[in-house]
């Protein structure tokens, strides 16, 4: 009698929401067995970029939070599964009642000259107009490694409709212009709300909280482990005539090394390349450090996967060119409510109401989100936290003649309360302020410019049980850096996997439905807004 084959193991590599979500789709939608799953990350906590940490005291640590919207078709799928961490509803359903309650609706889309600006106009010129027309319609293919710089003339990227679509989306000019047309296409439909941020869906508490606590909670009690701590450092393959199994999972913990036997009947889910790897958090007094690659093993790894293997991608592409996707992020932790209060009455807007605030007046590019309160579970209620970024992080500031890339906590702030002209009040918010920014060299690096084939299909051609998820993984249609992309990859990939006969939920196609590109003609040309 032959003996019963066991049951089949689940490695998953890397403890960001990809992970979390294929983990929840293996177990929901592939029947198996929680306790058959294990989760491989090489920080100490899970969650990946998805992060939220810190205390009142020393200060809260935000890397960046992703923008949600109404057509986030699989992420809401995901957590329609998912209880929130109280158990009185699932965190879909949370989400949408909170934006029932608070929706987004900016009165200060922009601050320019210490004044807001409300609903600004995008003034876009006709020839900007049928710039944009004609690469929305315009193949993919045709695009080549361009950049969004090669389609436009200069004076595009001095107006309002590209200074608000930068800085909600993270571009540069010499980004991606097929990713640039894929934004375009995806987000149609928040077109005519793009200088009010319409459309844009937050969670109750930051994302972290939020998003990932409740899917840890899930997936512990169903027995999934987590094995924080251990680096993967590569994946041994067997290579049958352009069959690709993995046979064997290399880690690293501590100053150890070792290995996990993977059996054919196995599977392996790997999260692609990280754009928060060698991130570094500075303090009030201290600038954040610019680390590079070798600093985590996510780039190593997928280096390693792809020697060789044109399958699977060329990392180098998104790697090597850091002085194009890096920028600096900071948090803000306040004890006493005058910032707060003053930016209430600049802008218009409560906490959590307004969303973005973008200075175009500031060398850094700098914006700043004031979420509702409290933004982290347990936050005290003298405590306020808010978030900011800059984009071009190697200009000197206004107020502070630095780089912000060289900039402490203290001089971040300095700068921000110098352009929304809070000279009086200063001394004292800075006094209580626990400002701390943060280094990402990769952060947009998802951005880069590329061609097909840079990055990999899911499932690699010829692979039998490993699976490929995240922000460097080809999807048709759909964008990367969101929630929505690592969840979809995550999704794809264990439908394949496992065979399931069944897709991923259709990317929502705006562009197909006239209502949606009237009202974004119509905005874009600046009638009846």
């Amino acid at each position: 009698m032959a003996a019963e084959q066991a049951p089949a193991k689940v490695y998953l590599v890397g403890g960001g929401i990809a992970s979390l979500a294929a983990a929840v789709f293996m177990i929901r939608d592939g029947n198996i067995p929680g306790c058959d799953i294990t989760i491989l990350e090489e920080l100490d906590k899970i969650g990946g970029s998805l992060d939220g940490s810190g205390t009142p005291e020393s200060g809260y640590v935000l890397r960046g939070g992703r923008m949600i919207e109404s057509k986030y078709v699989c992420t809401f799928d995901l957590f329609s599964s998912i209880p929130t961490l109280d158990g009185s509803k699932t965190v879909t359903q949370e989400i949408g009642d909170w934006n029932k309650t608070l929706k987004t609706s900016s009165k200060s889309r922009l601050f320019r000259s210490g004044h807001r600006e409300s609903a600004p106009s995008f003034g876009l010129r006709e020839r900007d107009i049928l710039a944009l027309e004609r690469l929305a319609l315009e193949p993919e293919a045709m695009l080549g490694g361009t950049s969004i710089a090669e389609q436009f003339d200069p004076e595009f990227f001095a107006t309002n409709f590209w200074l608000m679509w930068c800085t909600t989306f993270a571009f540069q000019p010499w980004h991606s212009a097929m990713e640039f047309r894929r934004y375009l296409l995806r987000f149609a439909h928040m077109v005519d709300g793009l200088n009010c941020l319409n459309g844009i869906m937050r969670t109750v508490y930051n994302q972290y909280d939020s998003m990932v606590r409740p899917l840890v909670k899930w997936l512990t009690e169903r027995g999934v482990r987590f094995e924080t701590n251990t680096r993967v450092t590569n994946l041994v393959l067997n290579d049958d005539r352009g069959s690709l199994t993995v046979r064997q999972i290399d880690i690293e913990r501590g100053a150890g090394h070792a290995t996990i036997t993977v059996d054919p009947t196995d599977y392996v889910l790997v999260t692609l390349g990280s754009m928060t790897e060698a991130s570094s958090l500075g303090s009030m007094d201290t600038a954040p450090v610019m680390n590079g690659k070798a600093c985590g093993g996510a780039w190593t790894l997928w280096e390693n996967l792809a020697t060789g293997r044109s399958a699977f991608g060329r990392p180098s592409v998104f790697t090597d060119h850091v002085e194009e996707s890096r920028w600096v992020s900071f948090t803000t932790t306040l004890h006493d409510d005058t910032f707060l209060r003053i930016v209430r009455d600049l802008t218009g807007n409560v906490p959590g109401e307004g969303g973005l605030i973008t200075i175009p007046d500031s060398n850094w590019l700098a914006s700043i989100v004031i979420p509702f309160q409290p933004h982290f579970i347990g936050q005290p209620a003298d405590v306020s936290v808010f978030w900011g970024y800059g984009l071009s992080v190697d200009k000197p500031g206004n107020f502070v003649e630095k780089p912000m890339s060289a900039c402490t906590g203290r001089e971040i702030m300095t700068e921000i309360l110098g352009h929304l002209c809070i000279e009086s009040e200063a001394p004292d918010i800075l006094k209580s302020a626990i400002c701390i920014p943060c280094m990402m060299p990769y952060i947009t690096s998802q951005f880069l410019r590329r061609s097909p084939g840079n990055r990999p299909q899911v499932v690699p051609s010829g692979s039998r049980n490993l699976g490929l998820m995240g922000q460097f993984c080809e999807l048709p249609n759909d964008v990367v850096f969101t929630v929505e992309y690592s969840i979809r990859t995550a999704q794809a990939a264990v439908y394949q996997l496992l065979d399931l006969k069944r897709e991923p939920p259709a990317v929502y196609q705006g562009r197909f439905n006239p209502r949606v590109l009237l009202r974004a003609f119509l905005s874009l040309h600046g009638i009846g807004t």
